[in-house]
C-alpha cells in the first residue's frame, strides 16, 4: 500500500479509503466507534449500498496526522463486517461531493449569486424574499472555491455530503464500458 498524502503539503495530510462492508445494521456505528476509540480524525465520511445489495461502500477521508495509515487499516480489518479496503490515489480516482447552501442575499444582488451558480454549473433550488438556496456537485476543490465565493454574500446554512470516490477505469475498461453501452 502506498502512503502518499492526497492534499497539498500546506494542508493536513488526507488519505481516501474505500471500505467495502457487509450491509448490516450497526456496521457504520462500529467503524465510527473504532475511529473514536483510537482518537483517529475522520475528515469526511460517506456510506451507501453498492451494486450488490449485500454490500455497502464507506468512503472515509482520514487525517493521517492523527494516526499512521497502516494502523488505521489494520484496525479496520479487525472488524468482522469489513470485506475489502482500498486506498484511492487522487490522481487515479474520481472524487465527487455535493453541497447545498442557503445564502442571505438582497434582491438587487441576487443576480450575482445566480450567475456565480451558473458559472460553477450549480442549481438554484429555492428562492425566498431574503435568501436563495443553491446546490453544487463536483470535486472537493471546486466546492471549496464556490463556498469561498459564497461566503462574501453571507452563508446562512451549508451542508456538504462528504466525498465519494471510485478508482478511474483503465483505458481497456473504459473501452469495454463504452462497447457494452453500444450493444
Amino acid at each position: 500500500m502506498s502512503i502518499t498524502p492526497t492534499a497539498l503539503s500546506n494542508q493536513p495530510a488526507h488519505h481516501i479509503l474505500s471500505v467495502l462492508v457487509q450491509n448490516r445494521p450497526g456496521v457504520l456505528a462500529r467503524v465510527a466507534g473504532l475511529f473514536a476509540r483510537r482518537g483517529y480524525n475522520i475528515f469526511s465520511l460517506a456510506v451507501a449500498p453498492t451494486e450488490d445489495p449485500d454490500l455497502s461502500r464507506i468512503t472515509i477521508v482520514v487525517d493521517v496526522e492523527s494516526a499512521p495509515l497502516e494502523q488505521i487499516v489494520k484496525q479496520l480489518f479487525k472488524l468482522v463486517d469489513v470485506v475489502k479496503i482500498s486506498e484511492l490515489d487522487p490522481r487515479r480516482s474520481v472524487e465527487r461531493e455535493l453541497m447545498i447552501a442557503t445564502v442571505r442575499i438582497a434582491a438587487e444582488e441576487r443576480g450575482q449569486v445566480v450567475e456565480l451558480t451558473n458559472i460553477f454549473e450549480g442549481k438554484i433550488l429555492a428562492v425566498g424574499v431574503e435568501a436563495i438556496t443553491v446546490s453544487l456537485e463536483g470535486s472537493p476543490e471546486k466546492l471549496d472555491d464556490f463556498e469561498e465565493l459564497l461566503r462574501g454574500y453571507g452563508i446562512v446554512e451549508l451542508q456538504r455530503t462528504g466525498r465519494v470516490a471510485l478508482p478511474k477505469l483503465d483505458k481497456e475498461a473504459r473501452l469495454r464500458a463504452v462497447r457494452g453501452k453500444a450493444s
